[in-house]
């Protein structure tokens, strides 16, 4: 693992995008007293997108994080964009009625506008690129399934495209996979400068952030919230809670309705100009159909970025990363040379049915999380909505369903049974069915 550059935090974790930031400000502790209209619990994606439409509105906005904004997945996912949910449209629209189905459709499909919206109107320096997200298809039986998205997606005024195999190898720069899709609303951008860019942000429009200030006790009554921590209180009229994988106990049973899962991830050295000609020679973001898919693409200075689920514990977690480094020769045979210099991970927030939860704790406290390896948009697009609801806006009238917060059944043995499955998934990905 890289050391985080003298500009970052001292407790910011080590990664690429650590030692790569820009330089920002670290964010003080609450210290004493404080009150605002609406309290932000967390400084990942979720509140301060949250934090930043609240404050662009005239909320007074207090938002609290446990480390540094971006600390957590938000600071150490791969930087693609990738709009929807793991179900297709017509899936969602099934479940939920053709109305709120639209709505969910609509947000879900719009969240890539949304993050690249945000960066353009204030100006986060953030290496964002848009040239489109390439789902890349490993069986006949994917290949079918991406046509189909294709279509339900094109029908709704989608820019989204079925590739052949040909097709996708002149965007891959291999030929490792049949084909796939091309949805070109996704894109990229280095993760951690778009996290403290939301927060710079919102600063400059009024919400004050604290960092090191985690969330040690939350009590609520009828038009009030308090919150405490280890050197503070804030008292507020709403709070939103925006924790995801890092959520622990501060409001059972929200931090049971998601399993965290480590992510890991593993990067080259810039390449030399020829090579980072032949791979990813437009610059996509890339997933692909794998139980246990493969996530990959470049950064801005060329270096290769390849991410995929990992284990638990140091041995688990270097032979992961020895694995995907290992995939990304397989995809790409000249890396067989290359340096790979950045070596980290992180915790995703997986639910049970793959999608985001919106869940109301008390009538003045509503909480958002569980993003299943989606959450660079997702996270962006369900902190809106937390501002909306925040702002007055009815459930009734929310883009997204409001649920209650329902425990995993058996959660304490969620995450031995997804080491089980990870195995099961390899084994199946390695048979190709």
């Amino acid at each position: 693992m890289m050391a985080a550059p003298d500009h970052m935090p001292p407790d910011m974790p080590a990664s690429l995008w650590a030692a790569t930031a820009r330089a920002r400000g670290d964010h003080p502790a609450l210290r004493g007293t404080t009150e605002a209209d609406v309290a932000v619990i967390g400084g990942g994606y979720t509140g301060l997108s949250a934090a930043l439409h609240l404050a662009e509105v005239g909320r007074r906005v207090v938002l609290l994080e446990a480390e540094q904004p971006g600390w957590g997945a938000s600071g150490r996912n791969g930087g693609q964009v990738n709009p929807g949910l793991k179900d297709n449209p017509e899936q969602i629209e099934a479940r939920f009625g053709h109305d709120l189905g639209g709505r969910i459709v609509a947000l879900t499909g719009g969240c890539g506008d949304l993050v690249f919206d945000l960066i353009a109107r204030h100006g986060i320096d953030c290496d964002a690129a848009r040239p489109g997200w390439l789902r890349a298809a490993t069986t006949p039986r994917a290949m079918a399934a991406m046509a189909e998205v294709a279509r339900q997606w094109r029908a709704r005024g989608a820019d989204v495209d079925p590739l052949d195999g040909r097709t996708m190898a002149q965007h891959l720069g291999t030929g490792a996979y049949l084909g796939g899709l091309i949805d070109r609303r996704g894109g990229n951008l280095h993760p951690l400068d778009y996290a403290q860019g939301l927060a710079a942000a919102a600063s400059r429009q009024g919400a004050r952030i604290y960092g090191g200030s985690r969330a040690t006790g939350l009590a609520f009554g009828g038009d009030y919230v308090e919150i405490s921590t280890p050197e503070g209180r804030l008292t507020a009229g709403r709070a939103l809670i925006c924790t995801n994988a890092y959520t622990g106990p501060l409001t059972p049973p929200l931090g049971q309705t998601v399993v965290p899962v480590t992510s890991m991830q593993v990067a080259t050295a810039p390449l030399g100009d020829n090579l980072a000609r032949t791979i990813l020679p437009e610059g996509h973001a890339v997933s692909d159909s794998r139980r246990m898919l493969l996530y990959f693409r470049k950064d801005a200075q060329g270096r290769f970025i390849i991410g995929g689920r990992g284990g638990s514990g140091a041995k688990a977690i270097r032979a992961r990363q020895i694995a995907l480094q290992q995939a990304a020769i397989q995809l790409y045979p000249p890396l067989r040379g290359a340096d790979w210099p950045y070596l980290w991970g992180g915790e995703v927030a997986l639910t049970r049915d793959h999608m985001p939860g919106l869940h109301r704790i008390a009538p003045n406290v509503m909480a958002a999380l569980g993003y299943n390896g989606r959450g660079v948009g997702m996270a962006t697009a369900l902190g809106k909505v937390l501002a909306d609801w925040a702002t007055g806006r009815p459930e009734a009238e929310l883009v997204f369903p409001v649920t209650q917060a329902r425990p995993i059944p058996l959660h304490r043995f969620r995450r031995g049974g997804v080491g089980a499955s990870i195995a099961l998934f390899r084994v199946l990905d390695r048979m190709g069915v």
